[in-house]
């Protein structure tokens, strides 16, 4: 299991305290210092079953300056969406959790992340 954190961000902080409580076993990736490339963020999304515009955050100041809010949310915008991320880490979504069997969630709330450790192998 590995999750994507921003320190700084108390969801973050909340979800790694509850998976040290539950006694998990995790990787901890601090995506702002380890920026996942594009080919990641594409994983991701798979494993999320999401779209980038799902998981990118439009109220951070660079969304605004992109005009992100603008943007079309489909297939032909898919990849400049993904692209942003990449170049703005920034604008992902945090925490993610990507689950050992293989699905990921945006771990937001304490019911996400039991949700990812009742899907441990």
């Amino acid at each position: 299991m590995e999750i994507w954190i921003n320190p700084a961000c108390s969801k973050c902080r909340a979800a790694t305290a509850l998976l040290d409580a539950e006694g998990a076993e995790y990787t901890v990736r601090r995506y702002l210092d380890d920026v996942p490339d594009a080919a990641e963020i594409r994983a991701v999304l798979d494993r999320l079953g999401l779209e980038p515009w799902d998981i990118t955050r439009t109220q951070e100041a660079v969304a605004k300056e992109l005009g992100l809010k603008d943007w079309p949310r489909d297939a032909t915008a898919r990849d400049r969406w993904i692209t942003a991320l990449a170049e703005h880490p920034k604008l992902i979504q945090r925490p993610i959790i990507t689950a050992d069997d293989g699905s990921a969630l945006v771990a937001r709330t304490d019911e996400a992340v039991r949700e990812a450790l009742a899907r441990r192998k």
